[in-house]
């Protein structure tokens, strides 16, 4: 990815990338808000990279802080650029997301293992030029990164499904009635705006991702129209929730990486 060295004191191995609610860079002690530039033009503002505890951690506000940027259009190939810039091994994404299932009621947490992807208008590789580059999303998540994290909810007593199938529509819409039945069809789960390409740039940037997705509403398949009130007054009772899940879990991330997502690369290029 043609990457330069950052200086040593903005490199950080695990970043965190916050959803809806999940904004605050002084969650971190030391916290410092850094610059990073690209080729594919500005991150998302505030990244920043500070500590917890002993791990050192970039943090990113997806929608920029004052949530000014609508997910579809977040810069996704200069967020993930800048991370690799930095010299992030993993990614923690948090998330708000509807529910496709009677099953996954809102104030639950998700751990998506597989997506589907409804985008329309999104840059979604590294790779336009010059190679042919077809790298694998048969597993895009990290098994490693997922586990940990799995454990670490089941440990905090906060109910969490896995083996969940996350829709990416374009937003910013919510789906029609039709589109919200049609994917459940399908066999989704969950559904949202911003997971995808974020997950799949990760990969072709050989770093691990993990998606939290809070379910603050049921889609509109449950004959209630989503509302964006709704979705805030679900999101504000689990964001406690989800900083107890991170800052609990990220102290259990180890250093070594055992799953293949270091390796993504790896017989992709043809």
């Amino acid at each position: 990815m043609g990457l330069l060295e950052p200086p040593k004191e903005a490199t950080a191995k695990i970043a965190i990338i916050g959803g809806t609610g999940v904004y605050d860079p002084k969650l971190f002690r030391d916290s410092t808000e850094i610059r990073v530039f690209t080729p594919y033009g500005a991150t998302s503002p505030f990244l920043s990279v500070g500590y917890h505890r002993d791990k050192k951690v970039a943090f990113l506000p997806r929608h920029g802080r004052d949530h000014s940027l609508p997910p579809h259009r977040i810069n996704y190939r200069a967020n993930i650029y800048a991370l690799k810039q930095l010299g992030v091994e993993r990614i923690i994404s948090i998330s708000s997301v509807g529910s496709l299932r009677e099953d996954l009621p809102p104030g639950d947490f998700a751990f998506p293992h597989q997506f589907i992807d409804r985008t329309k208008n999104r840059p979604d590789s590294f790779f336009e030029g010059g190679e042919v580059v077809h790298v694998s999303s048969a597993d895009p998540f990290c098994p490693q990164t997922r586990k940990i994290f799995m454990e670490g909810a089941r440990k905090l007593q906060i109910r969490a499904h896995g083996e969940v199938t996350y829709v990416c529509i374009e937003g910013p819409r919510f789906s029609t009635r039709a589109e919200s039945k049609l994917f459940r069809q399908w066999g989704g789960d969950i559904i949202g705006m911003t997971l995808y390409p974020e997950c799949i740039l990760a990969r072709e940037a050989e770093i691990c991702y993990a998606s939290i997705s809070m379910i603050t509403d049921y889609d509109v398949w449950a004959e209630k129209p989503v509302t964006a009130a709704e979705v805030s007054e679900t999101m504000r009772k689990n964001v406690d929730s989800a900083k107890r899940l991170i800052f609990s879990t990220v102290e259990e991330l180890p250093e070594e990486r055992t799953c293949d997502c270091g390796m993504a690369l790896s017989g992709a290029v043809l």
